[in-house]
């Protein structure tokens, strides 16, 4: 690359770099590691995965896929709130489940919370922090 292209491409970064403000609310549980509940640059919004723990106890929600399913999106809806966003301005959803049978379930209480729903991804993983069956990390864009 030319030299004033790299100096171009590293303006750019920089000012992307200086955007970012951590996003964090009391309306979702609090991290349980060295990461923040969302990155805001600009008008883009990047959503830490959420487990389905009560964001008051920090506890893991007992239940079904159905109810775990429904407190990760609730959680989703607080750290988007914060922000003064909401489901609707998701553009990409990462779903990360214990057992792929429970897809149907979940898609189930997924589906009700989404009015234009985002591009998705859904994969089965081995575990989950806290013994969580689902985890799900989004990214939005605010609407203009």
């Amino acid at each position: 690359m030319r030299p004033s292209l790299i100096a171009a491409l590293s303006g750019v970064l920089a000012a992307a770099a200086a955007q970012a403000q951590p996003i964090s609310t009391a309306d979702a549980p609090r991290a349980i590691g060295p990461y923040v509940q969302a990155v805001a640059a600009g008008d883009t919004l990047y959503l830490s995965g959420q487990l389905p723990l009560d964001p008051v106890t920090g506890n893991l929600v007992e239940g079904d896929i159905g109810k775990q399913t429904e407190r990760v999106l609730l959680n989703l809806k607080a750290v988007l709130a914060a922000r003064g966003m909401t489901l609707d301005d998701a553009v990409m959803a990462h779903v990360f489940l214990t057992d792929l049978t429970e897809f149907q379930a979940m898609n189930a209480v997924y589906g009700r919370y989404f009015k234009s729903p985002p591009a998705r991804a859904t994969v089965e993983v081995k575990g989950l922090a806290k013994g969580a069956r689902i985890e799900i990390s989004l990214i939005a864009v605010r609407r203009h």
